[in-house]
């Protein structure tokens, strides 16, 4: 008997991971005698342990996977939880989390059992994430150039999902075997993805207003974030550097302090920036972010994303 964890909130990713381990399970066995799978917006967790808790037939092990764990409460896993330190010996049971967050209590069972976890999302290391897009990119039988590499991860960003659909499109076009470069690789790609925040947020800090909009293309095109969430993520950047005005800090214990947040390199980044700015001109950010939260209110007759660019421009210029 074993139990096993899938996690990741992108559905490609995390079905292609758990596509892989049901195949390592089952081996040279017959799939259609051996997997039960459960899935759907309701699953019915009594059937799933019921499964579990069944016999194989004509085989010698019996493997029950249920997709979605992660949308359930407390009370519906709670059957589930029950019998996780009982499990017959020939079950292995597959749970594929789907997004959200296990409840605790099967969480706490999970640890009791042993359960091998498998993360379907990417790291979030610069160096971990490359080395994650090369072993992906070798697992479809393809090779890429340094070039090419660097490139498929940084248009994907956020949007890793998307990589099992342009590798096998790679394959189809230009087969294995054969070094791809970045030519070969370009009309494949597609729209860029979304970008996680701070490549916006350290962008403007560092005043650089072409990748400041660039990101914010991204985030708000392939990552599909409202204008009010990237507003929202703004105003929190800046709210930290306004604890900080007045407050006398001077190091990153005493910045951490003052901004509520654990000592840490967020604090010591924080810090450095607030002293590049100034109190002025991170009161004036502040009041660029009143403005443009106006703006996408109905103040200006300007599009939304006119709005973003305009205040993205103006923070990355102070």
């Amino acid at each position: 008997m074993s139990v096993h964890v899938v996690t990741g909130d992108d559905p490609a990713l995390s079905g292609a991971a758990a596509s892989d381990l049901i195949h390592r399970l089952v081996g040279d066995g017959d799939r259609a005698l051996m997997v039960d799978e459960f899935d759907g917006e309701e699953i019915e967790v009594r059937a799933v342990v019921d499964a579990a808790q069944t016999p194989p037939f004509l085989t010698d092990r019996r493997v029950v996977v249920a997709r979605g764990v992660g949308r359930l409460t407390a009370d519906e896993v709670a059957p589930l939880v029950a019998v996780l330190d009982d499990l017959l010996p020939t079950t292995e049971l597959v749970l594929v989390t789907g997004g959200g967050r296990l409840p605790k209590s099967l969480g706490d069972a999970l640890k009791r059992a042993g359960a091998e976890t498998t993360e379907s999302a990417p790291p979030i290391k610069a160096r971990d994430r490359a080395t994650w897009f090369e072993d992906q990119v070798a697992a479809a039988g393809l090779r890429l150039d340094a070039h090419a590499l660097n490139r498929l991860g940084t248009w994907l960003g956020e949007d890793a999902g998307r990589l099992g659909g342009i590798l096998d499109t790679l394959a189809a076009a230009h087969g294995t075997g054969h070094l791809l470069r970045l030519a070969d690789i370009e009309p494949f790609l597609g729209d860029a993805g979304g970008v996680p925040p701070w490549e916006l947020t350290d962008a403007i800090d560092r005043g650089d207003t072409t990748a400041a909009l660039t990101a914010l293309a991204r985030m708000m095109g392939g990552g599909e974030r409202h204008p009010l969430q990237v507003m929202a993520i703004l105003h929190a950047n800046y709210t930290k550097l306004l604890a900080l005005d007045g407050s006398g800090a001077s190091d990153e214990a005493s910045a951490a302090a003052a901004m509520g947040i654990k000592p840490g390199f967020p604090a010591k980044k924080a810090l450095g920036q607030y002293r590049k700015l100034g109190g002025a001109k991170v009161v004036r950010a502040i009041g660029l972010l009143a403005q443009a939260d106006l703006d996408l209110r109905g103040a200006k007759d300007w599009p939304e994303p006119l709005v973003m660019e305009v205040l993205v421009a103006r923070l990355a210029r102070l």
